[in-house]
């Protein structure tokens, strides 16, 4: 644990993060001077420390607290591994966990930057390593992986031990490879994207085809 764990943990304490409805990330209420949040999901923020910069701080909502434990549980079981950070404990609601550089690969999609066939080949291994410690790698999207040093890092393990399978990478996985080239290089407006996350985190429990998905996502990227 860190030197400072303690002077970290009463900074945090100043800020709380709210859970939202119909899967909109976190709203994050207070500040503190010597704290960044480098990250924002649906249930809970990430913020790195001056005094600790080594370390990510990933702060849940109060109300999804519970998951804490379910994820130190699975970095437990994953061990060492070069795919994923590394988690050094909890306390309270927070997950103390590895800062890990690198954009994610929403933002390299809003950036114009590169991502290599090395990651989706990565993201592909890690999966499979997952499952041979008895986890079900899901919940695996644009946001949950880091292109670091033209590598895949994901950093975020919550449900692994969850049943069932989104596709959500698999489908990720299929766009990559019939359509990735359209956009490879090219900014593409958050506008855009965020109105693709929304649309596709609101299908409920429908199970569409991946054509299904591709076509009104093909249609609002490429309308003119």
């Amino acid at each position: 644990m860190v030197k400072d764990f303690e002077k970290v943990m009463e900074t945090l304490s100043k800020i709380n993060v709210l859970s939202n409805p119909n899967n909109e990330p976190v709203t994050i209420i207070g500040e503190a001077e010597d704290m960044r949040c480098v990250g924002i999901g649906t249930d809970a923020a990430v913020f790195q420390s001056e005094n600790a910069p080594a370390y990510a701080f990933k702060l849940y909502a109060k109300d999804k607290a519970a998951k804490v434990m379910l994820e130190e549980d699975v970095y437990r079981k994953l061990g060492n591994s070069p795919f994923f950070s590394t988690c050094y404990g909890s306390n309270g609601n927070c997950l103390v966990l590895s800062y890990e550089e690198g954009k994610t690969l929403f933002d390299c999609i809003l950036e114009g930057i590169h991502i290599p066939e090395q990651v989706i080949q990565d993201v592909e291994e890690a999966r499979e390593y997952a499952r041979s410690k008895g986890l079900n790698p899901r919940d695996i999207h644009l946001k949950n992986i880091l292109l670091q040093n033209g590598r895949a890092k994901i950093i975020d393990v919550s449900e692994y031990t969850m049943s069932g399978n989104d596709f959500r990478w698999e489908h990720l996985k299929k766009g990559y490879e019939q359509y990735y080239h359209l956009i490879d290089g090219k900014s593409v407006p958050s506008g855009v994207v965020e109105t693709v996350r929304k649309w596709y985190n609101r299908r409920g429990k429908k199970s569409l085809s991946f054509e299904e998905i591709t076509t009104p996502i093909l249609k609002l990227f490429f309308k003119d």
